[in-house]
């Protein structure tokens, strides 16, 4: 089926083309590119996966591919699906592939009063973030908790982690969902709490990252001024998400639910449910089944210790940001975005209101300011949307709309996307000479090994630019300022 999907292509001329349901398919498919960009991307097998996601069940309105696709597990990096949670006698699909190994990996931006002119020693501040910011796949220099508060932290997320210390209550109005799901028993395995006792306040390996940055190219000012920010101003961007934790909760799951699916007839089939899926991967269960609810209690779970890690990495950077830089390193939390998630969401579907469990891989929500969810401070701007670029050219902050919502569930992209897999960038990219070009640019690097760098490297990545371009031509996010690097602290 996914073979032919290109024979169902057609241009919308908004920043988007059309896969038409064919095959096994239960709606179209959308992805945020143009033809250039498919071209560029053409031996990428994100699309195939996101036809194949359109055949979950209950899924409604169009299977999304945001402008930093690419392959995954299962869904795409950059998909959103959204299943009815009211189809059938147990609702939609939810699917722990369409979630993502790394359950609400997301980004902190703060934002200081200062420029880069304020700092008395970049190199030295750099180092001490290095220093103070555990990095690298371990959780070796997480902050000592015991099993009674790691409890309250995944069923309590940020405000759980600001009783510890970790954060301020008016942090909480700056996360999304204020930094907390809910949850019924928290139930998750003895290796993921084993695995969370000691990754607090650790950013993790890969893409996760901390840098400093400066605000650039300001594109929207009205909305900037309204969040306080300001061209030369510093800030900084977290990448991180529930570590171990996480990781562990989505293989219980994804194990547990692989293993209900035969093959039969080059489909995976659960007889008691009636699902038929074209991707092992993909494998779901109906949202009100006990298996969709106990993968779904224990997401939030696994999303609570994320939100906390944040807040402590934020804890964390805010004394390294005192000690250097004195009252001018008082940073306040600009926002706080999930990109690996599954929530219960209101959408109209064909002009209907339907409860939704909208899956979110690699993509963020860009809610409008009049959304219920949305905090007071941000009314009359929207949502700020944060969205990484590489560690050698920029990333960008953008807002959801100011009413209503956008055609893709209230969802953008939510970072660059991969252009090269981390095998073929470790091959063709040297990490020493690209430190050093960087370097030697103003960019201070500190990474655990050059591996790391070439991975990471900016011509692994799609050009951010670009992706902005087709998220803006797409009416999901408006670009509000472009943020150069200054200091990058990656794992």
């Amino acid at each position: 089926m996914a073979e032919d999907w290109r024979d169902h292509l057609t241009d919308e001329g908004d920043g988007t083309m059309r896969i038409k349901a064919h095959g096994n398919m239960k709606v179209d498919a959308r992805l945020v590119t143009n033809a250039q960009h498919l071209q560029n991307h053409a031996d990428d097998r994100g699309p195939e996966q996101l036809v194949n996601a359109a055949s979950l069940p209950g899924i409604v309105g169009e299977a999304w591919a945001m402008a930093d696709w690419h392959f995954g597990y299962g869904l795409p990096i950059g998909g959103v699906v959204a299943t009815d949670t009211e189809a059938g006698e147990q609702g939609g699909a939810i699917s722990p592939g369409g979630v993502g190994f790394d359950i609400n990996c997301g980004v902190r931006m703060l934002a200081l009063d200062a420029t880069e002119d304020d700092i008395p020693n970049l190199k030295k501040l750099a180092g001490r973030l290095a220093g103070r910011i555990p990095a690298g796949a371990s959780g070796k220099g997480g902050l000592e908790i015991n099993p009674r508060q790691l409890d309250n932290l995944i069923q309590g997320g940020a405000a759980a982690a600001v009783e510890l210390g970790f954060g301020f209550d008016e942090d909480l109005a700056h996360i999304e969902s204020n930094g907390v799901l809910h949850t019924e028993e928290a139930s998750i395995s003895s290796r993921a709490r084993e695995r969370g006792l000691r990754a607090l306040g650790t950013l993790g390996s890969g893409n996760h990252f901390l840098e400093l940055q400066t605000v650039g190219k300001t594109v929207d000012q009205e909305t900037a001024e309204k969040w306080g920010l300001f061209e030369g101003q510093l800030v900084a961007m977290i990448h991180s998400g529930s570590r171990g934790l996480g990781h562990q909760v989505c293989s219980d799951h994804v194990r547990a639910l692989e293993a209900r699916y035969t093959s039969r007839d080059g489909m995976w089939v659960d007889d008691e449910w009636d699902y038929v899926l074209p991707d092992r991967q993909l494998a779901a269960a109906p949202f009100y089944s006990k298996e969709g609810q106990s993968y779904f209690d224990a997401m939030n779970a696994a999303a609570n210790f994320a939100f906390a890690n944040r807040s402590a990495l934020a804890h964390r950077l805010r004394e390294v940001l005192k000690l250097e830089l004195g009252v001018d390193g008082e940073a306040r939390l600009l926002y706080d975005v999930a990109h690996n998630i599954a929530k219960v969401e209101k959408h109209h579907i064909d002009g209907v209101e339907c409860t939704c469990c909208v899956h979110r891989k690699g993509a963020t929500r860009a809610f409008a300011g009049n959304h219920s969810e949305i905090s007071q401070g941000y009314a009359d701007s929207g949502q700020p949307v944060l969205v990484p670029g590489d560690m050698g050219t920029g990333s960008w902050l953008l807002s959801g709309p100011k009413q209503g919502t956008n055609q893709a569930f209230g969802s953008s992209c939510h970072g660059a996307g991969r252009a090269l897999s981390r095998t073929k960038a470790k091959k063709t990219i040297d990490g020493k000479a690209l430190k050093l070009e960087l370097e030697a640019r103003g960019i201070r690097i500190h990474a655990s090994t050059p591996n790391v760098l070439a991975e990471e490297a900016p011509d692994a990545y799609k050009d951010v630019d670009e992706v902005i371009a087709l998220t803006d031509q797409a009416n999901l996010a408006r670009p509000v300022a472009r943020l150069n690097p200054l200091a990058v602290i990656k794992g």
